[in-house]
């Protein structure tokens, strides 16, 4: 392409933005024509076209067990609230609302169904797994309800905000986290580095609520201990 514009005279921007649309595009494409008629300050791209940004982030899981115990039912939304968290910082987002919901099985006839969710506003916006992990268990302290056995829980992050708007002054009696932003990066970075998995403690080592994962493909490519063994 370079090529060809450089045969007819094309050599720069601005030489592309003063070429005849209707040249360009029956001589190339409808895409070049658009880029020319961007090159001049016209929108080509439709509404469709731009992605729009996620309205909202959700987390959650059906137990591998019913869940009885809050202790365990607290460590299944410090997890949800974790992994909502990454994921908020890989669209380069803030939140300044966190959800969380609990809800027994709407199939279990013999059992008393229960169902509920409760929304916490952060004071600032945030992608901090800490900050959101407090209010993801704020939130769970009103919804909780003993005497029920629980199917399925999650976190749902929203009201997004990008990087440095609403940002509060320097006298405000709240202020984000020192080195929130470094930390967030350095802990992301290790766990998607291969060199180790740093997690909150609040989620636990070991919760026999997870998922069942006797039918897991192996992870042959990853997991030294998955490796096939050959008998000779």
């Amino acid at each position: 392409l370079t090529e060809k514009l450089n045969a007819l005279g094309i050599n720069t921007a601005l030489q592309l933005a003063q070429a005849n649309t209707a040249f360009i595009r029956k001589n190339f494409s409808v895409i070049l024509e658009r880029t020319v008629r961007e090159l001049n300050g016209e929108s080509c791209i439709s509404l469709e076209e731009a992605p729009p940004a996620k309205q909202q982030i959700v987390c959650s899981r059906s137990f591998g067990e019913r869940i009885t115990d809050k202790d365990a039912m607290h460590q299944a939304v410090v997890q949800y609230a974790e992994r909502a968290a990454e994921k908020l910082r890989g669209e380069r987002q803030y939140c300044r609302q966190v959800t969380t919901f609990v809800r027994t099985s709407p199939f279990a006839v013999k059992e008393p169904c229960y169902g509920n969710a409760a929304v916490e506003k952060l004071p600032l916006p945030t992608q901090d797994s800490r900050d959101i992990i407090a209010a993801a268990c704020r939130a769970l302290n009103h919804v909780w309800r003993e005497g029920y056995r629980y199917m399925k829980a999650g976190v749902m992050l929203a009201d997004f905000t990008p990087s440095g708007i609403a940002q509060p002054g320097l006298f405000d009696e709240i202020q984000p986290r020192k080195n929130s932003e470094k930390l967030m990066k350095t802990l992301d970075e290790l766990n998607q580095s291969g060199k180790g998995k740093v997690w909150f403690a609040g989620r636990g080592t070991a919760p026999e609520w997870q998922m069942k994962r006797e039918m897991l493909s192996p992870s042959y490519t990853t997991q030294w201990t998955e490796i096939p063994i050959a008998s000779f």
